[in-house]
């Protein structure tokens, strides 16, 4: 099969960083009308039904039955905490100051690595953790001031910890499943976690005005399961380390549509913050990079 042309990649990861700009948007407005449990629920519901539709069309494997139990443990820090985490801490914070918390994932990733997988960590990045949480800090001086800040909101960097988590547990099984029948069975599995959230929520649904539903089904449609779909093609045909340079996009377009959809004022302090969050972030990137890199012979 012909690889794709430059332009098509570039406008599926264009696709990508738009779908996942949206989330803090789709998140705060679906939080007018639901609980953060409901709304983690429905939208993993829409999510479930069209990778269901998706799996039924192009067909995914079926996993291995001592896979399951990991399966379950995938779902339940990529879907139910990362996502239930993240809509509580966002009554709290604004949506673009969420889109830059959400991207320290790496960050966490370094302090995961040291502290429960034993690996040695060096001493660049550590100064990389301590840089972005300077920039964290930052963040929240300029979104709500240090002197405001409701300790709940911080549940966003608990989000960003069941992120790095999800990714150091999928590596084990990214090779025995493609990139669709890990993405089905990791929402398939959130979402049935996410059940305790039902009680209420028809007649939510029914209360609720049209245009959060519809925002809360672009939310569940787009971001969810077609943005897993479109970067999974991606990572087919592009390295992951040129890939991943791509998400440093999300929070500036994040809060670009924050301004433009909700009418949130972006403080200097919080693209301040985010500009040394994501600096920090595309360190601990390059530090990879360099190590790999082959030495010059004489």
């Amino acid at each position: 099969m012909n690889p794709p042309s430059p332009v098509k990649l570039t406008l599926v990861i264009a696709s990508v960083i738009l779908c996942w700009a949206y989330s803090p948007i789709g998140v705060h407005v679906g939080l007018l009308s639901y609980t953060p449990g409901q709304l983690a629920l429905l939208r993993f519901l829409i999510a479930s039904v069209f990778m269901a539709g998706v799996a039924l069309v192009v067909g995914i494997g079926r996993p291995r039955l001592g896979d399951l139990p990991w399966l379950l443990v995938l779902g339940f820090f990529g879907v139910f905490l990362h996502h239930t985490s993240l809509n509580y801490g966002q009554q709290f914070v604004t949506a673009a100051a969420s889109s830059v918390l959400a991207q320290s994932a790496p960050l966490f990733s370094v302090l995961i690595a040291f502290f429960c997988l034993n690996e040695r960590v060096s001493a660049w990045r550590w100064g990389c953790v301590l840089l972005g949480g300077l920039g964290v800090l930052v963040v929240i001086w300029g979104d709500r001031g240090l002197g405001d800040i409701d300790p709940r909101g911080l549940l966003i960097l608990l989000a960003a910890v069941a992120w790095s988590v999800y990714f150091a547990i999928q590596k084990r099984y990214a090779h025995r499943y493609s990139p669709l029948t890990m993405a089905c069975y990791m929402v398939w599995a959130g979402t049935l976690m996410l059940l305790i959230n039902l009680p209420g929520l028809p007649a939510a649904v029914m209360q609720a005005p049209l245009a959060q539903n519809l925002a809360v089904l672009v939310l569940g449609i787009f971001p969810s399961a077609l943005a897993y779909l479109a970067w999974g093609y991606v990572l087919k045909h592009v390295d992951v380390s040129r890939a991943s340079v791509a998400m440093y996009l999300i929070p500036p377009v994040a809060m670009l549509m924050a301004a433009t959809l909700l009418g949130e004022h972006i403080a200097l302090q919080v693209v301040m913050g985010g500009v040394v969050v994501l600096a920090s972030v595309a360190a601990v990137s390059l530090e990879g990079r360099w190590t790999r890199a082959p030495r010059c012979t004489a």
